[in-house]
């Protein structure tokens, strides 16, 4: 027993002094760097020849950022992958930039191809800035941890945080395209090897920088794809929302369109150097006239013959592309050059190529029309491929994307017309259709075919009650029976209310019928009536506001000891005057809650119950109006016989004087006395016999209402 507990008070200790470190900077719980109550995973893999991977522990101490270890689902991680794919998608647009560089000067005799340096430095310094971010997600991926393939098996398996064995994956795998993404290839050879070589021509530049941007783009366009990958695996969804998902989409379309209209500009300015080419091979100089030199048609040459081969030649008359009678085919590029697009400044010409790039990536380049030329012709094939599968891409997710937006309006709508042709078979009259269409448009609009008894029927009780008290807790406080309770008790009501929608005409319960379930109202306005069981002469209706309550009869059948399974019967008929939105406690769940909380029975929540009870206010009423009239009565009959026997006692001394004078008229007094007498009883039972029927006339009696056992003992 003393080594048992020696053996806890150990790993206690080892719990205290051992955290897992989490890529966000927090520390999690302390946990034991040895897992006793697993040991088939130690085992399994141990019987398997492979050795176990136990989970990193680390110094509770806060490592230098240099050191650290993150976790891949870590929310640091999530949203690094969501930057790195955005400058993914901006490095992509930024690379097509450089073949936008060269430009074409037409002066009147002569043409040459030039540079656009100002272009290029823009260019570079982008390009710069995102190559930085390929270094630092380089860096990233060598201190990011991963899950043992060993592991997977059990559970969501153990993170591997060793950095070497890190590095030493991540270099068998990855490292190469991440690296080759990350040089910066077209900087190098901009400046710095195109200027050391002395001989070189514009097309041979041209056609060097865009041979290395085009191989560099295939790792950066595939780096894109285990991106996404990540964010989906982690968040299901690479984009939020499904507008954001839509544009995403069409961005990367985008992206190809630019692509395509930038490699057509370059394709257009090298097409004409071709012309000038092919020509300038043709001809032999003659006199005073120099040789024709491919240098000429650099801007950046000078020479003293060149302005005399200018004068004399006709290479630029048969490479003028405006001329549609030249021999030279310039096939897909004349638009380019007959315009004089290369010629343009940058936005122009930037915007005429992404235009191009667009219109026939849309159409897959059925308008275009190629020359014999092989190059050409490849580009144009690529370009029809290239778009069929793009274009069938975009309109499937964009699609996609937004019928998720419109799934709800679309199942709402078959639902109202499934809903239509079911009453017209059943032949429904025209009042019960306005009916039903008044409550599937009010519903609608409530909750725009959201189930939300589904949605959180789905999630943890813990969350689901959280989510119930911040929908209901403010509501429920407004209802005043409900204001007198204590938080734990609320909660418990909210845990267990459910919306309740009714239209305008509908009856809630009528007087009668079996109550399932109590009613607090929190928009609209209900009307609440009762004709005491159908007795003739008596109505009474009250309105209940927001706030009110209605299905009493149910708590007091909730709060008995031993309720029996047959529900109170209603003694109230509720019907809704206007659209009505409500919260309804059903009646097993209110048992539950007057079962386990007996705090019902407190003295202010009786007191409550009875002042805003319809059935108990409406009782209250007709107790006090029969008291009311009672004391009418006793006060009518008090006064009268009050008069009675003052007019007895005037007879009496009337009679004493006239006795008194005339002695003749002592005989006939006894006689008038007694007539009076049986005068004013008639009188007076004729009175009570009127006032009985005027009582049962005017004023039934109404039953006190069931008062809910606030007293009870709890239950065993």
């Amino acid at each position: 027993m003393f080594g048992s507990r020696r053996v806890d008070d150990e790993m206690q200790l080892e719990r205290q002094r051992t955290v897992r470190f989490y890529s966000d900077g927090r520390q999690n719980q302390a946990i034991p760097t040895y897992q006793a109550p697993k040991p088939s995973v130690y085992a399994a893999t141990k019987l398997n020849g492979v050795n176990p991977v136990k989970p990193k522990v680390i110094s509770e101490e806060r490592e230098p950022w240099r050191k650290r270890i993150f976790d891949p689902g870590s929310d640091f991680v999530l949203n690094w992958n969501r930057f790195f794919l955005i400058s993914c998608l901006v490095a992509l647009f930024i690379d097509p930039m450089y073949f936008y560089l060269p430009a074409i000067d037409y002066g009147e005799t002569t043409s040459c191809v030039k540079t656009d340096w100002r272009l290029a430095i823009v260019v570079t310094i982008f390009r710069s800035l995102a190559d930085l971010l390929y270094a630092i997600h380089i860096v990233i991926k060598f201190r990011t941890a991963y899950v043992a393939p060993n592991t997977r098996g059990f559970g969501r398996g153990e993170l591997v945080t060793d950095p070497k064995r890190i590095a030493r994956r991540y270099l068998r795998s990855d490292f190469i395209i991440d690296l080759a993404a990350a040089l910066p290839l077209p900087q190098i050879v901009m400046w710095l090897v195109i200027p050391a070589i002395k001989n070189s021509t514009p097309q041979h530049s041209n056609n060097t920088l865009a041979l290395i941007i085009l191989i560099q783009y295939l790792p950066r366009l595939y780096l894109t794809f285990p991106l996404s990958y990540e964010i989906i695996k982690v968040t299901g969804v690479v984009a939020k929302t499904a507008w954001a998902g839509a544009a995403y989409n069409l961005f990367l379309y985008m992206i190809a369109s630019h692509v395509l209209g930038a490699i057509w500009y370059l394709l257009s300015v090298d097409r004409q150097h071709t012309c000038w080419q092919s020509y300038c091979k043709q001809e032999d100089g003659t006199g005073n006239t120099p040789l024709c030199n491919v240098r000429y048609f650099d801007c950046d040459f000078s020479s003293p013959d060149e302005q005399t081969w200018a004068n004399s030649t006709g290479v630029f008359a048969n490479c003028d592309a405006t001329n549609t009678s030249i021999a030279f085919l310039f096939g897909m590029f004349q638009p380019a050059l007959s315009n004089q697009a290369p010629a343009e400044e940058f936005v122009k010409k930037y915007f005429y190529s992404f235009w191009w790039g667009l219109q026939n990536l849309s159409c897959y380049g059925q308008t275009l029309i190629v020359s014999t030329f092989i190059g050409e012709t490849l580009y144009a094939i690529c370009l029809a491929v290239v778009g069929l599968v793009l274009f069938a891409h975009l309109i499937g997710n964009v699609q996609t994307y937004l019928q998720s937006i419109t799934v709800r309006v679309e199942e709402w709508r078959l639902k109202q017309r499934d809903t239509e042709e079911w009453m017209r078979h059943r032949q429904l009259p025209h009042e019960l259709r306005e009916r039903v269409r008044r409550f599937v448009q009010y519903k609608w609009l409530a909750t725009r075919g959201v189930d939300e008894e589904s949605i959180l029927k789905s999630l943890p009780a813990d969350l689901r009650r959280d989510i119930q008290r911040h929908l209901c807790l403010d509501l429920v406080r407004r209802v005043p029976f409900f204001s007198q309770m204590d938080g734990q008790l609320l909660d418990a009501i909210c845990e267990r209310l459910v919306s309740s929608l009714s239209t305008e005409g509908t009856y809630i319960v009528r007087e009668g019928d079996p109550v399932t379930e109590m009613l607090f109202i929190i928009r609209g306005k209900l009307e609440s009536s009762t004709t005491n069981g159908g007795r003739t002469g008596f109505f009474n209706s009250i309105a209940l506001k927001p706030g009110d309550f209605c299905g009493e009869e149910l708590l007091g059948w909730a709060l008995l000891p031993k309720s029996t399974t047959n529900l109170p019967s209603s003694t109230r008929t509720v019907k809704a005057l206007v659209e009505v939105e409500a919260f309804a406690l059903r009646a097993e769940d209110l048992k539950f809650v007057a079962t386990q909380f007996r705090r019902l029975h407190s003295k202010k929540l009786q007191h409550a119950f009875r002042f805003y009870s319809p059935h108990w206010r409406t009782w209250a009423a007709c107790f006090i109006q029969a008291a009311w009239r009672r004391f009418k009565r006793r006060k009518m009959a008090k006064g009268l016989s009050l008069r009675e026997s003052l007019s007895f006692k005037s007879d009496d001394s009337g009679q004493d004087e006239e006795e008194s004078s005339s002695p003749s008229t002592s005989a006939s007094h006894p006689k008038q006395n007694l007539a009076v007498s049986i005068l004013a009883s008639r009188f007076a039972a004729s009175t009570r016999k009127g006032s009985q029927k005027v009582k049962d006339m005017d004023l039934p009696k109404l039953q006190k209402p069931d008062e809910p056992d606030f007293s009870a003992e709890p239950y065993d």
